[in-house]
């Protein structure tokens, strides 16, 4: 009786130590694979953020090939490409996304997005109608409102400007987009109002800054607007403003405001000097 009870008090340890190992074994599986896949998670950022592009892309579609299932490996290819400026292969990436069984309406949007950096504007307007209402992004109305403008939908443009303002912190980009969209219709004082607004939220826009300019001359106002910027940036909006002025007709104000800009600019500004010489030729002729 003594024998059979250590017999199998040794066989109930024995089976209890393989328990533990497999159970120990199992644990360091899991973390390893966390490991694994906290180390794949920071390399996708680190391509996606600070990497140069071209060389996210080549990562990207090494894993993406060595993976085809994992979603967030055929997006990061998709955000990549894009970021590299090939926006046609970005749009074949993010139709593949929108068709994994994973896609988000948030692929849905950025799949839009992509099409319409290609011009193909009927095709994103039809990926967003199928986005539920309900789904509410700076960067879904922010895409409505382009579609609208591209339609000449103005009330709606405006609309989902207005929204697409509300949902985000940094709205100067938006701003600026929807000045422009007022600067195209000829409503030159609401298109300065909100380029002035664009650059209140990010003084380093330059893009806005013409764009000001360009509604002020517009308007046959001459004068440099009070803004921040630089000596190579004054030079360049006396350059917008000049060419607003000749467009006009008033070539005699465009001719100083060409003179002003060469003289402010710090090295020499060929695109004034050479608008100048052109302007000078045709005055002359």
């Amino acid at each position: 009786m003594r024998l059979f009870s250590l017999a199998t008090l040794c066989l109930g340890s024995t089976l209890a130590l393989s328990a533990c190992q497999k159970a120990a074994e199992a644990e360091v599986d899991r973390a390893v694979q966390d490991v694994i896949s906290g180390d794949e998670s920071s390399m996708n950022d680190i391509m996606l953020t600070v990497a140069d592009p071209d060389e996210a892309v080549v990562y990207f579609k090494r894993v993406a090939a060595e993976q085809p299932d994992r979603i967030d490996f055929q997006r990061g290819l998709a955000k990549s490409l894009i970021r590299a400026r090939r926006q046609t292969e970005a749009v074949t990436a993010w139709r593949k996304v929108t068709q994994h069984p994973e896609a988000s309406d948030d692929d849905r949007v950025d799949y839009a997005d992509a099409l319409i950096r290609t011009g193909e504007w009927d095709k994103a307007e039809e990926v967003l109608d199928s986005i539920p209402p309900t789904y509410e992004t700076y960067k879904r109305y922010r895409l409505e409102a382009m579609i609208a403008d591209s339609n000449r939908e103005w009330d709606k443009a405006d609309s989902f400007y207005e929204t697409a303002v509300g949902l985000t912190t940094r709205p100067a980009s938006v701003l600026n987009n929807w000045g422009y969209s007022k600067l195209t219709r000829g409503a030159f004082k609401e298109a300065e109002r909100l380029f002035v607004e664009a650059i209140g939220y990010d003084k380093s826009l330059f893009t806005a800054k013409n764009n000001l300019v360009l509604a002020r001359g517009a308007q046959r106002n001459y004068q440099m607007p009070v803004l921040p910027m630089t000596q190579v940036e004054r030079a360049q909006l006396l350059h917008t403003l000049a060419l607003s002025a000749i467009k006009q007709g008033d070539i005699a104000i465009g001719k100083g405001l060409l003179e002003e800009a060469i003289d402010t600019h710090p090295q020499h500004f060929e695109a004034a000097a050479r608008s100048l010489r052109a302007l000078e030729t045709k005055v002359v002729n």
